[in-house]
């Protein structure tokens, strides 16, 4: 069975065509003349058509050579230019990192992180996406994300969701309402009447549901006389005195909430988990690999906000 063709046929197709001899090649190509000759031999074998014309003197293109040759010469060019690019991604000089967050992540615990990233690795691309925990979760199964950064929204068997932070649930109220200057609040003591939640599609309100179905809290969730699609709309709501809300710390320790109280709840305490997401089976590339170490760094030499800690 003959040898397969491949670039190392192009490539001494091209240095014979340049030089016009065998012998001047194969010294360039660091090849003995007659593994040259082999070589050259197997390429037109595989074509059917003699590539060149050899003379007592030199070696000459035929007429099928000198099609041949452009196209090979291109086909090198292409292959030596994806190869060097596959080389600057693996050493992090080019890339790409795409990262779909939920919005307390985006906004309190990346942008520093980020920063950190840019300065070590300035030439990959980074593509951030703020949505709801549902769309995270597809966006990984679809690949449209490298990871994603969320809560547990629905334990997909397809993805795999690693631990990373974890943040105490609290009621977040105006700093006159008349639980402001507690220390912590009961769940039995939230009050039902103007109780803001944020929409079903969100994966804090997927986990209060959880909870109150289980039993663990004693609040209903289902039918909110105002529910919201993003923290930073609760917030505003709030500051205009229509009610209350239900947050983990994290959520609440944005510029949005500035002005606003948040008091932990107990009995029981209740936590959310903040867990990178990633699709089973699927390598993370080398550019979004370094970027979710650098996170993992960054969050371990950082103080978190107060009833805030890592996973693990």
């Amino acid at each position: 069975m003959s040898s397969p063709i491949g670039v190392r046929h192009l490539q001494a197709f091209i240095e014979v065509a340049r030089c016009g001899s065998f012998t001047r090649a194969a010294g360039h190509l660091h090849l003995t003349q007659s593994a040259l000759t082999a070589t050259i031999k197997q390429l037109e074998q595989d074509a059917g058509l003699t590539l060149f014309d050899r003379t007592t003197r030199r070696v000459i293109l035929s007429a099928e050579g000198e099609r041949f040759l452009p196209v090979a010469e291109r086909l090198v060019s292409d292959f030596t230019a994806a190869l060097a690019d596959l080389r600057a991604r693996a050493q992090l000089q080019q890339g790409h990192v795409s990262v779909a967050g939920s919005p307390s992540v985006v906004t309190r615990l990346l942008p520093s992180a980020l920063s950190q990233f840019r300065n070590q690795y300035p030439s990959i691309q980074i593509n951030i996406r703020d949505e709801s925990a549902g769309s995270l979760e597809q966006r990984v199964l679809n690949n449209e994300v490298d990871f994603a950064i969320a809560g547990n929204h629905s334990q997909q068997s397809e993805l795999d969701y690693a631990p990373l932070i974890r943040d105490r649930y609290g009621l977040v109220v105006p700093s006159d309402h008349p639980l402001a200057d507690r220390s912590s609040v009961q769940w039995r003591e939230v009050p039902n009447s103007n109780l803001l939640l944020l929409s079903a599609d969100t994966g804090i309100r997927a986990q209060l549901k959880r909870f109150s179905q289980s039993g663990k809290i004693p609040i209903r969730v289902d039918s909110p006389q105002i529910e919201v699609s993003n923290p930073a709309g609760m917030a505003a709501l709030i500051s205009q005195g229509l009610g209350i809300t239900l947050l983990p710390a994290l959520a609440a320790d944005v510029h949005s909430f500035a002005g606003l109280t948040f008091i932990p709840l107990d009995e029981p305490i209740i936590e959310r988990e903040i867990c990178i997401i990633t699709r089973q089976g699927r390598a993370l590339s080398p550019a979004a690999a370094a970027l979710l170490n650098t996170l993992r760094q960054h969050l371990g030499n950082i103080s978190l906000p107060e009833w805030v800690c890592t996973s693990g």
